[in-house]
């Protein structure tokens, strides 16, 4: 059985427009309280992203207070315990700021179609295998990325920083047609709209192309098919073979893109 509850603290985003981004509740609190006496869990991985989340919204409605292409978080968990403790977990989220608008509540049988049946366009997690089901079954997914913690930035609300691989770039044996309403494709396009919004010196969202192997020709076909979708990126990075890692520290993504989730 599924059930939805609405945060009735966040607006609800136009459904027509808004993205929908689905973080699991395991992603964003760890197990314990943070503090007995208010009674709230720890905060884990995702609570950095979030606050990028919502900077990006500020930022939006800060330019035209009647934007509707926002990024709408949506709450999703399979854990028994978040369940039975769902006026805790959701307590929790208020007591944080967290601009979650909903919360889901599913089993690891039906949490895709819980994805699906709720239109979000990218879901993020930390959990490999429910990254790999989802993305297989037409949910565009990534996996949340561990940040570097700098205390002289702890209170600050970083920019939304976004890695795109290129496998995901040359994708074109999704689960989801190009068209569909849950298509890599699509969500790339809904991304790179958003970033349309700001100048290079005023955006909250900032969009990183890798790539990973090839030649300078490679790239500018990536950076091709990426501009057809209407996005242009802030860097790219072209690494002909050289590992990844050092790259990422000093990036940082919040989460790297890769809808088929290759090893």
């Amino acid at each position: 059985m599924v059930s939805v509850v609405l945060n009735t603290d966040v607006k609800q985003e136009d459904a027509g427009n808004a993205v929908v981004v689905a973080v699991t509740s395991r992603a964003l609190f760890e197990s314990g309280l943070e503090d007995d006496d208010a009674g709230v869990w720890k905060l884990s991985l995702a609570f950095p992203l979030l606050q990028a989340v919502q900077k990006v919204n500020d930022c939006l409605l800060e330019k035209n207070p009647a934007e509707s292409l926002l990024l709408d978080v949506l709450l999703i968990t399979t854990d028994s315990q978040h369940q039975k403790l769902s006026s805790l977990l959701i307590s929790s989220t208020k007591h944080h700021g967290l601009g979650v608008g909903k919360f889901c509540f599913a089993s690891e049988e039906t949490f895709v179609d819980s994805l699906l049946e709720n239109n979000v366009q990218l879901f993020l997690s930390t959990n490999k295998d429910e990254v790999q089901t989802a993305s297989q079954k037409g949910v565009p997914s990534a996996m949340l990325e561990a940040r570097k913690k700098d205390s002289s930035v702890s209170c600050q609300r970083e920019d939304l920083r976004v890695w795109l691989d290129e496998d995901l770039i040359s994708l074109r044996d999704s689960a989801s047609e190009p068209g569909s309403r849950h298509s890599p494709q699509r969500f790339l396009a809904k991304l790179g709209e958003i970033r349309q919004r700001f100048s290079v010196s005023d955006s909250p969202l900032w969009i990183s192309l890798v790539i990973l192997h090839g030649s300078r020709e490679n790239c500018g076909k990536r950076l091709k098919t990426l501009r057809s979708l209407g996005v242009s990126v802030d860097d790219v990075y072209c690494l002909a073979g050289a590992p990844s890692e050092p790259l990422l520290s000093v990036l940082q993504p919040h989460f790297r893109f890769n809808c088929c989730f290759m090893d």
